[in-house]
């Protein structure tokens, strides 16, 4: 009886498993950005992108990615925030996107932090997004939507802007028989003790800002 209503007592998010979708984003004239989504958003909106999804293909021998536009699955709307149009390496800008796909809508708050702003050529920005999902369809109960992205500001030409996502999702409909391979790591976070000297550590910080 106590673990019946230990189970019935459970949080919803105990009950749901996990589940991942990748995704290409690629700016497109054809699917414009929602202005309702950015009017939405929690800061102050100078970037609208508007966007068509679609579904990749990868090579099993080594996850490389051979088809970014197998199929178009969906659209979507990105709203950011821009406070230095240098873009500089290192700093964090607000962003959110809202994913319309087959099953639902998905929206994602956070930052897109920006990695570099000449590679391959000065005026390329490669930058990383890590969104919390705050609404997704019924059953899911909350995840994040991580992203490596392209953005072309300055319209060079041989860029598109656009971004490979990872949605991982937490969901109550996951189960045995959802067609999925779910398999259990016995490993966790490894705590260690870096004893390295801050002298050496400065080295290494200056080598990877190079």
């Amino acid at each position: 009886m106590k673990r019946t209503v230990a189970f019935l007592l459970a949080p919803l998010s105990a009950l749901a498993g996990e589940r991942v979708v990748q995704l290409r984003s690629i700016e497109d004239a054809s699917s414009p950005p929602d202005p309702a989504v950015c009017a939405a958003a929690p800061f102050r909106v100078n970037l609208r992108l508007g966007a068509s999804l679609w579904a990749i293909r990868t090579r099993a021998s080594d996850g490389q990615v051979v088809n970014d536009s197998v199929q178009k699955v969906g659209t979507a709307t990105a709203c950011g925030r821009i406070t230095n149009f240098a873009f500089p390496p290192g700093l964090q800008q607000d962003f959110m996107v809202k994913f319309d796909l087959p099953d639902g809508s998905y929206t994602g708050v956070g930052t897109c932090t920006l990695v570099s702003n000449n590679v391959p050529k000065p005026g390329v920005v490669l930058a990383g997004c890590n969104l919390k999902l705050s609404s997704a369809p019924s059953g899911v109960v909350g995840g994040a939507a991580t992203s490596a992205s392209v953005f072309n500001p300055f319209r060079l030409t041989g860029f598109s802007t656009g971004s490979y996502w990872t949605l991982l999702l937490y969901d109550t409909s996951v189960g045995p028989g959802d067609g999925q391979e779910h398999k259990d790591h016995p490993h966790d976070l490894e705590v260690v003790e870096d004893r390295r000297s801050e002298e050496e550590i400065a080295g290494k910080a200056a080598e990877a800002a190079r």
